[in-house]
């Protein structure tokens, strides 16, 4: 299950995401956490010091190799320098999975210890003085959606993604490669306003949107937000002294977090996992290529100097029963073995 975390900047949205993978993990699911806001902060939402936080490795300046793996044996791609942030796999591409080994998390990935568990926690990389004035932040958050469109998960298996604040990541189709987005947000006019926008521009692409009331202080707090969003009001959330110890870099034992917030969490858990039923691989797709197109059309073809509009395998549908070459092989060599067995 995908899962986006997005709200203003300062709503609480990389906070509550953390709590959220937390509680995943305590759970005993296997859990992926991507930073991909352009501030990198959930690094010590896990528990990292600033010394650790910074030597993890940025998926930004490991884009080559992303690409090359995920490229595999596509007959479509001819090169890495003709994949953009938008290209969809094909027939030949190499998919990506929560629970397994791959080269893509052993060059992006670090395990996070928590509570009851680890998790597998990549960052798109900061915006560095080097890149003023010749990049934008989306150049790093590239990595992000190719990786999300490669990636085949499954019920149980999760991937929280910490999002740019605002409305920002509407400026690629990364929005439509979640189950459910959460969107944080205060309960003021400025808070609501990031919802507001989010509604509009989803609204024709079957995005789950939920909101989140954070930093709310009494029920007048929860009818403002009740009358701005309507039953899109999920839950809200107040003060929490476990998050501020955390906060000041003493997190308790997480069995420790206030029994509201923790119920908060569970709802949260709940509404992902209801999602699951209302999957639509082809849906997905057509929105994948739909984008590729736009952003080929407007910009990529130009600047790679191929036609990437045939980089669409029309007859690809990703899903849970898709197997790429690697897999393919390990399975066909499973079964090899298990047939000379029964042979002997």
């Amino acid at each position: 299950m995908k899962i986006a975390f997005v709200g203003k900047g300062g709503s609480g949205k990389t906070t509550l995401s953390s709590l959220f993978i937390r509680h995943l993990t305590a759970a005993g699911a296997p859990v992926v956490a991507v930073d991909a806001d352009i501030n990198q902060h959930l690094g010590a939402a896990l528990g990292l010091d600033e010394a650790e936080a910074a030597r993890l490795p940025a998926m930004g300046e490991r884009l080559p190799l992303i690409k090359n793996y995920l490229r595999g044996s596509n007959p479509r791609i001819t090169s890495t320098e003709t994949m953009i942030k938008t290209t969809p796999p094909g027939e030949g591409s190499r998919l990506l999975r929560v629970r397994e080994p791959n080269p893509v998390y052993d060059a992006c990935a670090r395990p996070v210890e928590l509570d009851g568990g680890a998790v597998r926690l990549m960052v798109t990389g900061p915006f560095t003085d080097a890149d003023l004035g010749v990049a934008c932040y989306h150049s790093k958050t590239g990595a992000v959606e190719l990786c999300l469109n490669h990636l085949v998960d499954g019920r149980d298996e999760y991937v929280v993604v910490d999002m740019t604040a605002g409305s920002d990541s509407f400026a690629s189709g990364m929005f439509t490669r979640f189950d459910i987005t959460f969107l944080v947000a205060e309960p003021t006019r400025k808070g609501v306003s990031v919802y507001r926008q989010y509604k509009e521009y989803a609204r024709d692409f079957g995005v789950v949107l939920k909101v989140v009331g954070n930093k709310v202080q009494g029920q007048d707090d929860v009818d403002f937000l009740r009358d701005e969003v309507g039953e899109d009001l999920l839950v809200t959330v107040g003060h929490s002294d476990w998050v501020r110890a955390m906060e000041k870099g003493r997190p308790p034992r997480f069995e420790l977090l206030e029994d509201t917030n923790r119920r908060a969490l569970r709802l949260l858990h709940t509404a992902v996992d209801a999602t699951y039923e209302l999957r639509d691989w082809e849906r997905y797709m057509r929105q994948m290529v739909h984008f590729h197109l736009k952003n080929a059309q407007s910009w990529g073809n130009e600047r790679t100097g191929a036609d990437l509009a045939a980089q669409v395998d029309p007859g690809f549908v990703l899903g849970e029963g898709v197997t790429a070459p690697v897999q393919r092989e390990l399975l066909h060599g499973e079964n090899h073995c298990t047939q000379r067995a029964a042979a002997r």
